[in-house]
């Protein structure tokens, strides 16, 4: 299994949809107003995705115990705004500007950029399988004891495509997976997010305000 070049990504997505919108250079400044942003687009061997700004942001404030068979809803916060505030030792989860079709042969890792893990802010995203389409969805886990920003409509994450060199006899569509072609966060169980475990404070005063 070889890594695939940016030749091939612009390729694969100019002529056969695969990422869209699609950039094929790298953009590092605001095509709105020239400002320096987190940047996004094709890389040497990767495709640098961004975030759209609706977020659903943890809080706990009801105290209650965070069960992956049976999640409360009540304790994510919809947020839509340009900038997502997550609270210490909290997450949250957003999508991926970009629509996915990934090729039969093909199977993607994604990893989070250096300039959010820096700050103690890391992304997962659990991998993007054979003929699955849709947009991603990113979890973002705030390992710090203080307030994280994410920005929207900025670089986020790199997506490294990997072909194999035999085709796959099942793929994620030849098995009717529950998440294919999904366009938006629905529930707590998303196709492409590793779900964190964290441990919150009980105190609902101690969780920052979100932006309206």
């Amino acid at each position: 299994m070889s890594i695939k070049s940016d030749h091939w990504i612009r390729r694969m997505s100019e002529q056969h949809g695969m990422i869209e919108p699609f950039e094929p250079g790298q953009v590092r400044h605001s095509p709105v107003d020239g400002h320096k942003i987190v940047s996004y687009g094709t890389s040497s061997y990767g495709y640098d995705v961004r975030c759209a700004n609706e977020f659903k942001i943890f809080t706990n404030i009801n105290s209650t115990i965070v069960d992956p068979k049976n999640f409360d809803e009540k304790n994510f916060v919809d947020v839509v705004s340009d900038v997502c505030i997550i609270p210490p030792n909290s997450f949250a989860l957003a999508r991926t500007v970009e629509y996915f079709r990934i090729p039969r042969s093909t199977l993607v890792v994604c990893l989070g950029k250096s300039t959010y893990a820096r700050c103690g802010i890391i992304v997962n995203v659990t991998p993007l399988e054979p003929e699955w389409e849709g947009h991603v969805t990113l979890e973002f886990s705030n390992t710090t004891n203080l307030p994280a920003k994410i920005y929207a409509n900025e670089g986020v994450a790199q997506m490294l495509f990997f072909e194999s060199d035999e085709i796959c006899a099942t793929s994620y569509k030849d098995r009717g997976g529950k998440y294919q072609g999904q366009h938006q966060m629905n529930s707590f169980h998303f196709s492409g997010v590793r779900a964190v475990i964290l441990e919150f404070p009980h105190d609902p005063s101690s969780y920052a305000r979100f932006p309206a």
